[in-house]
Parts: C-alpha cells; structure tokens; sequence
C-alpha cells in the first residue's frame, strides 16, 4: 500500500495496566449545541497517561468542538468534562486559567507574533506566568535543543519555512511543562516529508517527556503514523474506538472504512470491468489480512489445500507498528459450484474479511 507518512516507531501496547491509571482526561455524557445544530452527541471518553489519542474525521464532525472543551475553552451543554482528576465543567474563567497553564496546544496555523524572535516566541508563556528571566532563558534554551531549533533563536516566523514554525509551536506549547499536549490538525499544512518530521517530533517528546497527547485530524495516515488509540467521529457521535491496530484491521463503522480507503488498495478499474455476477471460470475474491494471518503463506496453503492454483491480481501487505495489515484481491480456479463454497470456506477460517467481488471467464 502506498504510505506517504512512513511508520514512527512501533505501536507496542501501554507499558501499564491502563484500566487502573487514573485518566488526565475523562469526558461523561457530553453535548454541544449551537443554534439548534448538534455538534458533540453524548460523547463519553478517558485519555490515559502517556498515550496519543487520535481524534478523526470529516470536517464538521466535532473534532475542534470536543478539543476545545478539554481545555475549557468551549463551555458545553450537558454532560461532565474532568482533567487530572478535577471535574472543570462549571468553573469560571479565572479558574480555568491555572488548569489550561498544564495544557499545551499546538495550531494548523502556527499561531506566532510575526514581531517577536524565536526565543521569545517559545518564552511568552513564561513570561505572561511571570517567571523570572533567567528561569526562562533556560526553559527556552531546553526546548530549542529538543526541538531542533538552537541556530533559530533570534531568527523572526517571516524567516523560517512551515515546519520550522511548527517547531516552534510545539516548543512554545512545551514551556510550561504542561501534562496534556491538544494538536488542532497540526501538520495539515505541510507537506508529507514535513509532516513526518513533525510527528517525528511529537512521538519522541512522548517517549521521552511521557507527555499524553491528543490530536485531532482528517487524515488516517497523521492517525497510523503517531497515534496509540483512536476515536472516530461522525456527526457529533463516537462510531468507532480501540486500538490503531484494530481498527485499521477491521473497521466496523461505516465511516471508518470510507475515511481507509485511501489507504486499501482497490481493484484496478481495468480487472473490475471484466467481472461478472454471474459466474465464469474464476471466482475474484477480496481478502483482508492481519496480525498471524498476513505472515502466512496463505496462496500457497490455498494451493496445497484445495488443489487449485490461485492468482494475486492486486494488492499488498502494509505496516501498524510492527503488525502487518493488507489486502488481496485473487482469482481462483472455480468450475462449479461446490469449489466456490469449499474456497469460501477455506479462506474465511483464515482471514479477517473476505468478500466475492465477481467472476471472471478469462485471465485479467
């Protein structure tokens, strides 16, 4: 599959028993509304200690709404919003403002002061916190280091190229060693080789930091590249959420197999034309592979098993992590129709998904 956004690291489970971790974040029953339009419909989620939540879906889904009550900044209609164990659904603006001090965000935007350097961009938390100069010298140095920024200190935002803007979000985000880090589609306007050195970023600061993060985005590939978990919206509404792993291996929601398709291959429009419902020679099956499944040789079992010698008409074999996930499209030999249902038999006991897409009478 074709992968613009190469793997970061591996998608290895939580080094710890999550169920007895209290979360930083744990929405109850949320609801949203504006003007009589229901932006977030009973949305109940926890966001464990050091993990990366991905947020995904369409635009007009409620990915910026559900971000912004996180943090307070998007006061809701019903339901419960807690952060590290404080319920803030009701608190007033003067005491919002010490819990959003410990929540970090970084913009689609950038959001810098064209006027201020680097250094004093990524200082500007301290300083409106009120911490000494010197406390935040070196708090800015720290992050220029981490962020790869050191030789653009006293360089001003018109000088640096859209990723090094983002770098710099992401360190002035950093300053005051928040407990929670929001990205609002953060790499949405870089380019691909841009947007892997920035989750590249943010991977490594969670490594190294234990920082959780929760990033909303359009796109699955931001979603497979960083992200341990994953909650699908449609429509104000959580219609799928579990591990990256398992979703990607077998979405359930509707929604969730439209927003991967870019990412499956599909059968090319020149073999689809040739298909027929009715029957023919072979029979052209769709075959979704993961985990065990995908490291087996499962056309050659095919061929030892049934006596029939299967043709891989498209396809191939793609990465979560370290767990393989594909998708095969095969021809098999199938002149009547009791091969048609032993071949179906067969391969379901193996496979994670399984659709007959046709027959053809000719090889294509």
């Amino acid at each position: 599959m074709n992968n613009p956004f190469p793997t970061i690291g591996a998608h290895a489970p939580l080094q710890r028993d999550l169920a007895a971790t209290p979360p930083v974040v744990r929405l109850r029953h949320v609801r949203r509304s504006f003007d009589g339009v229901v932006a977030l419909d009973d949305i109940s989620l926890s966001v464990q200690p050091g993990e990366i939540l991905g947020i995904i879906g369409r635009s007009g889904a409620g990915k910026s709404t559900l971000i912004r009550t996180i943090n307070g900044l998007e006061r809701i209609d019903a339901g419960q919003v807690e952060f590290d164990g404080q319920d803030i659904t009701g608190l007033h603006e003067t005491a919002l403002q010490p819990v959003r001090r410990r929540i970090g965000m970084i913009f689609q935007h950038f959001n810098l002061l064209s006027a201020k350097t680097v250094a004093e961009n990524i200082g500007l938390p301290l300083k409106i916190a009120g911490e000494a100069r010197a406390a935040r010298n070196a708090r800015v140095a720290e992050l220029l280091e981490l962020t790869g920024l050191r030789d653009k200190a006293n360089a001003y935002p018109s000088q640096l190229s859209g990723g090094q803007k983002q770098r710099v979000g992401i360190a002035r985000a950093l300053a005051a060693k928040p407990l929670l880090l929001l990205s609002d589609e953060a790499t949405s306007a870089l380019d691909p080789e841009t947007t892997h050195s920035i989750l590249e970023l943010l991977r490594e600061i969670n490594r190294r930091l234990g920082l959780t993060i929760v990033l909303i985005t359009h796109e699955m590939e931001v979603i497979r590249a960083i992200a341990d978990r994953v909650v699908v919206l449609d429509h104000g509404r959580i219609v799928e959420e579990g591990s990256v792993f398992d979703v990607f291996a077998t979405p359930r929601s509707e929604t969730t197999k439209s927003l991967l398709r870019s990412l499956r291959p599909s059968l090319p429009a020149h073999i689809a034309e040739h298909l027929d419902v009715a029957g023919g020679a072979e029979i052209v099956l769709r075959i979704d592979v993961s985990g065990d499944a995908a490291r087996r040789p499962l056309l050659a079992e095919a061929a030892t098993e049934l006596g029939l010698l299967p043709r891989l008409l498209h396809g191939g074999i793609d990465h979560v992590g370290d767990q393989p996930i594909g998708t095969l499209f095969v021809a098999v030999p199938a002149p009547g129709p009791g091969d048609r249902a032993r071949i179906l038999r067969h391969f379901n006991d193996k496979v994670s998904g399984l659709e007959v897409l046709g027959y053809v009478t000719d090889p294509v």
